[in-house]
């Protein structure tokens, strides 16, 4: 039996300057204005003239009223349940769960997706990761452990990542090692996806695979991982 469980962390940082020089935001026109009496605040506006986004190789920008100029980074991990259970194992059988972790990083120059933690075991004994020599191909009556981020169909599953919103907005993108459909790997701590600018949500399906052989001892082996979703200044 082999229950796993995932959750995610973000860690976040300070927008980096020069020595003469910080820009986190530019504004142009009159925009909003905050005006306060001794009791009240208001934000008004005479109207935006553009609104929208626009991006480029190196950059983006977002359009229209006055936006926040705090970095953010956000990672949401949803799975099926907070343990999935992949049951009872045998050599003719490949175990597989599900997990869809989304990032988006706003005033930063992207991001590094990690998945970090030990490979399933029962305590004596880990499960052999597809690890030095991979990605591979699944294959039953071999012990295995190994993820990717791809639509597969040997095991029949996963999906590609999904840019939200669709366009020329959001920038995340999956490594090459952990990319390709139907070939697996796991080194714990890989970067298995990233972004090179700020950008817009990117939602990740991660597809884990378990096999095992005659040799890999009974027992009911158990793991727990970690989405680790780093700035990058």
């Amino acid at each position: 039996m082999l229950c796993l469980g995932l959750v995610g962390t973000a860690a976040a940082t300070q927008t980096s300057s020069s020595t003469n020089y910080s820009v986190t935001e530019s504004q142009f026109g009159g925009g909003s204005q905050q005006q306060c009496s001794t009791t009240y605040c208001a934000k008004s506006a005479a109207g935006d003239t553009v609104v929208g986004q626009g991006s480029s190789t190196s950059y983006s920008a977002q359009f229209g009223g006055e936006t926040t100029n705090e970095p953010l980074l956000e990672e949401i991990v949803e799975t099926s349940a907070a343990t999935q259970d992949m049951g009872v194992l045998d050599d003719t059988h490949t175990g597989t769960a599900l997990a869809t972790i989304k990032v988006r990083s706003y005033l930063s120059s992207g991001y590094v997706l990690q998945i970090t933690g030990p490979p399933p075991s029962q305590g004596a004994h880990s499960l052999a990761t597809m690890s030095t020599s991979c990605p591979c191909t699944s294959q039953q009556g071999a012990e295995q452990f190994g993820i990717n981020f791809a639509d597969n169909t040997a095991p029949d599953i996963g999906a590609p990542p999904v840019q939200v919103p669709s366009g020329s907005y959001s920038f995340g993108d999956v490594t090459s090692d952990y990319g390709t459909a139907d070939l697996f790997k796991y080194v714990d701590g890989d970067i298995v996806a990233q972004s090179s600018s700020s950008t817009g949500e990117t939602d990740y399906t991660m597809s884990m695979i378990v096999n095992v052989s005659n040799a890999t001892p009974g027992g009911k082996y158990t793991g727990v991982f970690s989405a680790v979703a780093v700035p990058v200044f």
